[in-house]
């Protein structure tokens, strides 16, 4: 059994605010490769909770909670447009620009289906529902987000306030800007808010990330032989037939521009410390959203054996190294239970640093991750103002609540804990939500 969860700052499980304040809807965005509620269905299982469902929880309390779903492997452009049309209603446009830009890779504009209604009674499409029509400055949201959820939800705010940095998307309403005070609060849970190591660990010896994202699924058991979980890249023209599995349609599209490295439009760039430094380039934090982050570590400092040089000398343990738990990680092994990763890099992020020249340095500080996204990166934007939460919180500065500790990536959302272990962290944020 896996220790109990321990705060580093016990902030994060303070006592909950006595009454509400305000009852704005909370919407839950997941990270990379996560998926919405209309995937797995019949499964029993969701992204937030596992086998429990931390939005029905949270909504037992007499409060307003959605689960967007957006696309597991798309950039965080992307995904913020999916999003705020889920939320507000009407068919995602990408920018006449940013598809423009794109268009090497096969992006779009406005590509077929993606779709939500904001009227239920006049929606002849019978497209999904919107989830919060009636969202405005007068009906704001706080976006509660996961992994890469968390820069999602920054690129929407940066545009909803502030617009397309490339100028006339083509008018799109999401680029017009001035939406001012339509996001209360956005709080990120382990996410990679500067980039985590684990996207250059595994492409040096994965190089194909179309390979690599469906391997992932396979082996987290989401995809199966049947279509229920989707990779929605309707804008690249890579959308999956109805019933074609996870592996048929990466055999089908392998090859496909949008899979190459060199395509920054899409999640495997914005996840690296590099596609990171490049997304906090203009997406920037705002004064007028009370934003809070909370981290997660569940690895273990080596015991002492060798020097900082002997960093691909295996099994030993370096006393500087974190190590993973035997249990973690699962997607780094294959079918056969066997480590993608050589065993002779097994430490993997715990001691994966570089110094490339015109690439962005990373450290022994690095080293403490929770098996998919460094501690360190959990905190703020880099240069971004932060502070540790006291009790108090303040608009345009990153609110932190400490760090979970022995709680892995998923653990954090509820995939692998006993019922209602994941529980006490979301009561205490909503609480702390609720009472602005």
């Amino acid at each position: 059994m896996k220790l109990l969860a321990k705060i580093a700052l016990t902030a994060c499980l303070a006592t909950p605010v006595a009454h509400a304040a305000n009852n704005h809807p909370i919407v839950l965005v997941h990270g990379f490769l996560g998926f919405g509620p209309d995937s797995l269905q019949g499964t029993g299982f969701s992204y937030w909770g596992g086998f429990n469902d931390i939005a029905a929880h949270l909504r037992s309390s007499q409060h307003p909670v959605y689960a967007a779903g957006v696309g597991p492997v798309s950039s965080n452009w992307d995904r913020a447009v999916e999003l705020y049309y889920q939320i507000k209603g009407g068919c995602a446009d990408y920018g006449a620009q940013h598809a423009a830009q794109h268009a090497a890779d096969g992006e779009i504009q406005q590509p077929a289906g993606k779709c939500w209604a904001a009227d239920p009674a006049n929606n002849p499409n019978n497209y999904p529902l919107a989830l919060y029509p009636s969202w405005d400055a007068q009906h704001p949201v706080h976006l509660v987000s996961h992994s890469q959820g968390g820069q999602t939800v920054r690129t929407l705010i940066q545009l909803l306030e502030n617009g397309s940095p490339n100028g006339n998307e083509g008018g799109g309403a999401l680029y017009t800007g001035g939406k001012i005070g339509w996001v209360t609060s956005a709080a990120t849970i382990a996410t990679p808010h500067n980039g985590t190591t684990l996207r250059d660990v595994i492409v040096d010896f994965v190089p194909k990330v179309s390979e690599l994202a469906g391997q992932i699924v396979e082996v987290a058991g989401l995809g199966g032989s049947t279509a229920a979980y989707k990779f929605r890249l309707e804008q690249y023209g890579l959308a999956q037939g109805p019933a074609e599995s996870i592996a048929d349609f990466i055999g089908r599209t392998d090859g496909a521009p949008f899979w190459n490295l060199d395509n920054h439009d899409a999640a495997q760039w914005d996840l690296g410390p590099d596609g990171a430094a490049e997304l906090n380039a203009w997406v920037k934090t705002s004064p007028n959203v009370y934003y809070y982050s909370i981290g997660s570590r569940a690895t273990a400092q080596g015991s002492f054996c060798c020097n900082d040089t002997d960093r691909l000398i295996a099994p030993f343990q370096s006393s500087s190294y974190q190590y993973a738990r035997n249990d973690m990680i699962f997607f780094l092994k294959n079918t056969a239970g066997e480590w993608v990763v050589p065993s002779i890099l097994q430490p993997g992020m715990g001691s994966y640093r570089q110094s490339a020249a015109g690439r962005v340095p990373t450290d022994s500080t690095w080293y403490p991750n929770d098996g998919v996204v460094n501690t360190v990166s959990m905190r703020a934007p880099a240069g971004q103002p932060v502070r540790n939460y006291n009790g108090s919180s303040v608009k345009g500065s990153w609110n932190y609540l400490g760090y979970v500790d022995q709680y892995d990536h998923f653990d954090v959302i509820g995939w692998d804990q006993l019922p209602g272990g994941v529980y006490p962290i979301y009561d205490n944020l909503a609480a702390i939500l609720y009472g602005l």
